[in-house]
């Protein structure tokens, strides 16, 4: 155990926020700093065919132990962390033997970790909990899989009588911004199955995932001095906050769905009077619903060009990924 949580809060103390607003590959070049030292640490660990190509993207593998031939499956885990609050500067703190009472963060004592509005950490009593500081994010998604990937990795090779076939190790970079499988060189990779280590939870295996895009609404106003507004003025930020109003809030929303039922979440606005935008993330676990997802927008898009003719609205689309339930249908064995 003492393994796992050096390796842990080793990595949670490397900044590597993706960026969705850069084009690069990886999107932000300290997930680079990650990349580099599990590279390293493939290496020191003795594993086989280890590399890091230019994406960020780390190989490596576990030798077989087993004398007959076996599948060869993979581990995989990615090195981002989410943009949406910074990864500068993490302090995690260390709470051994929890005692089930509500979690103050050190960093920011107004904000409290509540057993109430966290039920979960009841099932976590006598045990040791990570937190981060308040200050930042932890990055635990998905840090806490990269740290058990290693350590299982480093049991294997440390205790070769262990019998198991090969396993590829791999972790990828900008999964936080849905580009994860990008330059990902899979005839490289190999692997009849992939187990991704990124969930919650104890025992829990996930069959399926949404399928994902993600669209971008824009809009173009004209402006003018406030004085001078009358019937010369276009407002973006009026219409932009128009079509996020016209979005059905009783279903097709995070707030109002579970189980199976897909979504629409817009999760950033920005702009001023002359363009704004926002983002917005589309799913559903069967994929020919985030086409009819897609249609919405654009039907409300059109609706508020009619109100709006002066005014440019652009409803942009792009692919994430798809449910991997049509993968695990060609390999049962998983």
């Amino acid at each position: 155990m003492k393994m796992l949580l050096d390796r842990f809060l080793r990595y949670v103390r490397i900044d590597t926020q993706s960026d969705e607003n850069s084009t690069a590959s990886p999107s932000t070049a300290k997930q680079l700093e990650l990349s580099r030292l599990l590279a390293e640490e493939c290496r020191e660990l003795g594993l086989d065919d280890v590399s890091l190509d230019e994406h960020g993207i780390v190989m490596a593998t576990v030798p077989a132990t087993v004398g007959h031939e076996a599948p060869m499956i993979v581990w995989n885990a990615h090195v981002d962390t989410s943009p949406e609050y910074s990864g500068t500067g993490v302090n995690p703190i260390v709470h051994e033997n929890y005692d089930g009472t509500d979690i103050t963060l050190p960093g920011d004592p107004s904000k409290v970790l509540r057993v109430g509005d966290n039920p979960a950490l009841k099932e976590l009593v006598g045990g040791t909990i990570i937190s981060t500081d308040g200050t930042t994010l932890l990055g635990a998604d998905d840090k806490s899989g990269i740290a058990v990937i290693m350590t299982a990795a480093a049991h294997l090779m440390a205790n070769r009588d262990i019998p198991c076939g090969p396993i590829r190790v791999c972790f990828t970079t900008d999964e936080e911004i849905g580009r994860g499988i990008e330059g990902l060189d899979f005839d490289k990779l190999g692997g009849v199955c992939g187990y991704t280590l990124d969930s919650s939870g104890c025992g829990r295996i996930d069959s399926e995932t949404f399928s994902a895009d993600g669209a971008t609404v824009t809009v173009t106003g004209i402006n003018t001095h406030p004085s001078e507004g009358k019937d010369t003025m276009v407002n973006a930020i009026r219409i932009l906050s128009d079509f996020v109003s016209c979005m059905p809030t009783d279903h097709l929303s995070p707030e109002t769905t579970d189980g199976r039922e897909g979504f629409i979440h817009p999760y950033h606005i920005e702009g001023g009077v002359a363009e704004a935008s926002a983002k917005l993330i589309l799913r559903d676990f069967e994929t020919p619903r985030l086409a009819e997802q897609a249609a919405l927008l654009e039907s409300i898009a059109e609706e508020l060009r009619q109100v709006h003719p002066r005014a440019k609205i652009s409803v942009k689309i792009r692919k994430q990924y798809r449910n991997m339930r049509n993968g695990l249908e060609k390999e049962p064995r998983a």
